[in-house]
């Protein structure tokens, strides 16, 4: 069964809130003529009534569906949507005409409020329609903390490559200096290998020089 509300936003004011009660498992709705390409967002927290203390509190168990259908489009449905107790929701109107926002509370606890015996929801709405500023506003300061996730990033990125040119330069350093001493092990080992051959060389000459003499005297 629906239940009309009276109409809540205008053009000319364009953010509105307003609280009213379900009872149960009791789906609310109330209608609204909305312009062609217009965005509305919409938050809404829904409280249980606990007659302990006589007021309205916040209950993590409740989940609100909600829907938004286009009723002059043969109740087209453009938002079908179910949250915590606590939530936002937001849609863009694909053409002039009246709209259909329903409410349903439902809980994954077995608590009284579902069947009425402990009172009704309250359910709290703000909506925003035709301003793009109030989604923008609220999700600034996340839109801020992703940029500022991304330029560390970004950093730590640039200190990776840098880090990795870094070693590829003393990697360089440390080829040529290998390359280097191997060429002066190698030019040193040729220089001493010179030096025994004419050494033996000399010894030789010598010797024979010392036998060929021994045998004329």
């Amino acid at each position: 069964m629906f239940f009309s509300l009276i109409t809540i936003l205008t053009l000319s004011t364009p953010v509105h809130s307003l609280y009213f009660y379900i009872h149960g498992r009791q789906q609310k709705c109330f209608y609204e003529e909305l312009p062609k390409d217009t965005l509305v967002v919409g938050n809404y927290q829904a409280e249980v009534y606990n007659p302990n203390t006589n007021t309205y509190a916040p209950d993590k168990s409740i989940t609100v569906t909600i829907t938004v259908d286009e009723v002059f489009d043969n109740d087209h449905r453009v938002v079908s949507q179910k949250g915590a107790d606590k939530g936002r929701f937001t849609f863009s109107t694909a053409d002039a005409g009246q709209h259909k926002l329903c409410f349903t509370p439902d809980s994954h606890a077995n608590s009284g409020w579902l069947s009425g015996a402990s009172g009704p929801v309250k359910l709290t709405l703000d909506m925003a329609i035709g301003e793009s500023n109030h989604l923008e506003s609220e999700d600034k300061s996340k839109l801020d903390d992703l940029v500022e996730r991304v330029k560390n990033f970004n950093g730590r990125l640039q200190d990776i490559r840098r880090e990795q040119v870094f070693q590829r330069e003393r990697e360089a350093q440390f080829r040529d200096q290998s390359e280097a001493t191997n060429s002066r092990v190698v030019r040193w080992a040729l220089i001493q290998t010179a030096v025994l051959l004419a050494t033996c060389a000399w010894q030789f000459s010598h010797l024979r020089s010392f036998f060929i003499k021994q045998k004329l005297t």
